[in-house]
């Protein structure tokens, strides 16, 4: 009866859509690595997809200052606040079944990964519903942020979802940055952008970093500490992460919390800061997800929460809760599954994640054209 039993629980998993997952989760201090021969992957095939990431390092200066400053030169006011790093060259590590099978470059070297950052912000915000801190995603931000953060007929209507899922037009100024000056439309002037129509919060996805760090600082309420404490404690500590990351906010953005000084940190590097961390770090936090928040037979996320966290927002296909998706769009890979879903900064940093394949890839300073080949490349090789 007990085989029977164990034959027919494999059945109703295998049929229930759930991805499998791997066995095999890295100590704090040691990773295995296994050939690609091992699982059939073709180990030619692959070193041409990691000698293509080698060959096509991101042109942007290696002074992050210098490339930030001449990436947002078209915003008006846009200045460094935060703190930045000259960068290492490229690198990147792919697992599968969680062992590493191909790496290059310098793996321990921390550097900054930008809108990689949105993702780690997002998961702080799972965590907060997984606590109960806030009771639903479709709560409106007001119930939580009482500071007239989110005041006026427009702004009271945002809610988390709409936060994550940078849809929510909000409308106002968050440590001197104005929400209408980041990332300008081409056509028009400082007139036009300052008094434009406000789009119903849900309606309209605008990729816009001074929102992001609104969730960040709505979030730090609802905590009420620093959510690289959050981070560290439930994440980045279970999953034996180094002591090496950090994750920064503009010089500026401090409050006063329960007596304490608190910092409210940046959901990426647009200013500067955001958070600073190595390729392998990057990996185990992509492995976590990879799981469906289990680490080692600890669920650190539900799995619930992950799958609501990579639906496509109605807006835009290809975004969830501040993790782009392979979906059919503007952002689609072609050739590649529709189930992949990634982080992606500035400079060309990515975490991508093929739950059906058990497979984690990271590639940092690739530049960004070139991440769709690099991925057929990739999967070329499977």
């Amino acid at each position: 009866m007990k085989s029977i039993f164990k034959v027919l629980l494999i059945s109703i998993i295998t049929f229930s859509g759930l991805n499998a997952q791997t066995s095999y989760y890295p100590t704090a201090n040691n990773w295995e690595k296994k050939q690609p021969k091992d699982f059939k992957i073709d180990e030619a095939k692959l070193n041409d997809a990691v000698k293509f990431a080698q060959e096509n390092e991101y042109s942007g200066a290696r002074d992050l200052r210098l490339a930030i400053l001449e990436g947002f030169k078209k915003e008006p006011f846009h200045e460094i606040t935060g703190p930045t790093k000259k960068r290492g060259g490229p690198s990147g590590v792919i697992l599968k079944d969680g062992y590493i099978i191909a790496e290059w470059g310098d793996p321990k070297t921390v550097d900054m990964t930008f809108s990689v950052t949105k993702s780690f912000l997002s998961t702080t915000a799972l965590l907060a519903m997984e606590e109960g801190l806030i009771e639903n995603v479709n709560d409106p931000a007001k119930n939580y942020v009482w500071d007239n953060t989110f005041g006026g007929k427009h702004n009271s209507q945002i809610t988390w979802k709409h936060l994550l899922q940078q849809n929510s037009d909000w409308s106002g100024e968050l440590w001197g940055g104005l929400d209408w000056a980041d990332r300008p439309p081409s056509k028009g002037g400082l007139d036009d952008w300052k008094n434009r129509e406000l789009n119903t919060p849900g309606t309209v996805f605008e990729y816009n970093d001074v929102r992001v760090n609104l969730l960040a600082y709505s979030l730090l309420q609802v905590w009420r500490k620093p959510l690289p404490q959050v981070l560290k404690e439930k994440i980045m500590d279970p999953i034996g992460a180094s002591t090496t990351w950090r994750w920064f906010g503009s010089d500026n953005a401090w409050v006063d919390l329960d007596g304490l000084k608190m910092q409210s940190v940046t959901g990426g590097g647009h200013s500067g800061g955001g958070i600073f961390i190595n390729t392998l770090d990057m990996a185990r936090f992509g492995l976590l997800f990879e799981n469906n928040g289990t680490w080692n037979n600890t669920q650190l996320l539900t799995a619930k929460n992950i799958k609501e966290a990579v639906q496509p927002s109605i807006p835009n296909s290809n975004y969830g809760y501040m993790w782009w998706l392979n979906k059919q769009g503007n952002r689609h890979w072609k050739g590649l599954s529709e189930d992949i879903f990634y982080a992606a900064g500035f400079g060309g940093n990515f975490i991508v994640i093929d739950q059906a394949k058990n497979l984690v890839v990271v590639t940092r300073w690739l530049e960004p054209s070139q991440i769709e080949t690099f991925m057929n490349k990739v999967y070329n090789s499977l």
